[in-house]
C-alpha cells in the first residue's frame, strides 16, 4: 500500500492528508519541520495530550480555541490557572472539556517552568532526546527515543506524555522526519532539519 496520494499540484504527499482539507496546509507547512520554540512544544504537548482518544482533525479544528482559552500556551502564565480557570475552561465548548487533561496542561505548565529553570530550556530539554534517523518513515507510532522521553517526563511530573502521545509530538516537531519517503515536503524537511541549530542544556 503507498505511503502517498497526489496533491492538489500533482506532487504526492502523505496519505494522511487526505483524512480531512485541513490536514494538507499543516502537513505541508508545519508537520516535520524543527521547532525551538519553548512555547510552540509547550503548546504541542498539551494538544497532543488533549487529543489521546480522538483524532487529531478534532484538535487541529479548535486550535485557535485553546490558544485563547489557555493564553496562548504561556506556561509562565497556565501555572497560575486555580480552580476558577479550571471551571471555566470546563464550559468552554471551543475545546475539548475533560477535566483531567485540562488539569494535567495546567499541571504540566508548572513543569515546564521547573524544567526550564533546570536545563535552561524546554527546547534542550525536549531536542536532547533527538533520535537517529529513522530506516523508514511511518512504520511505529513508538520509538526507544519518544519512550525514553516519556519516562524523563513523567519522572518529573508531567502527565498525559506516554510514549505514544510523546511519538506525535516528535513527528509534529521536526525531532524526526517522518514524512514518506517520495512526499514532496520530505525533502523541504530534512533541508530545515540540516539548518536547523539544535538548541543546548545550561551549564
Amino acid at each position: 500500500m503507498s505511503q502517498t496520494i497526489p496533491g492538489p499540484d500533482g506532487q504526492p504527499r502523505c496519505a494522511w492528508c487526505a483524512a480531512t482539507p485541513e490536514y494538507l496546509r499543516y502537513h505541508d507547512t508545519e508537520w516535520g519541520f524543527p521547532v525551538a520554540d519553548d512555547t510552540r512544544l509547550f503548546e504541542k504537548l498539551c494538544l497532543e495530550g488533549f487529543q489521546s482518544g480522538l483524532s487529531w482533525r478534532t484538535i487541529l479544528a479548535k486550535r485557535e480555541n485553546f490558544r485563547v482559552a489557555f493564553k496562548g500556551f504561556d506556561f509562565n502564565v497556565v501555572a497560575g490557572f486555580g480552580a476558577a480557570d479550571v471551571a471555566r475552561l470546563l464550559q468552554d465548548a471551543g475545546i475539548v472539556r475533560h477535566r483531567g487533561k485540562i488539569e494535567a496542561a495546567i499541571n504540566n505548565a508548572k513543569r515546564a517552568q521547573e524544567l526550564v529553570r533546570e536545563e535552561g530550556s524546554l527546547a534542550a530539554f525536549v531536542w536532547s532526546f533527538e533520535p537517529p534517523a529513522l530506516a523508514k518513515p511511518q512504520m511505529v507510532s513508538t520509538s526507544p527515543a519518544s519512550v525514553a522521553m516519556s519516562k524523563a517526563l513523567k519522572k518529573r511530573g508531567w502527565a498525559f506524555v506516554g510514549p505514544t502521545t510523546v511519538y506525535a509530538f516528535m513527528q509534529a516537531m521536526g525531532l524526526v522526519n517522518d514524512h514518506a519517503e517520495d512526499c514532496a515536503i520530505r525533502a523541504p524537511v530534512e533541508h530545515a532539519r540540516a539548518a536547523f541549530r539544535r538548541p543546548g542544556r545550561s551549564a
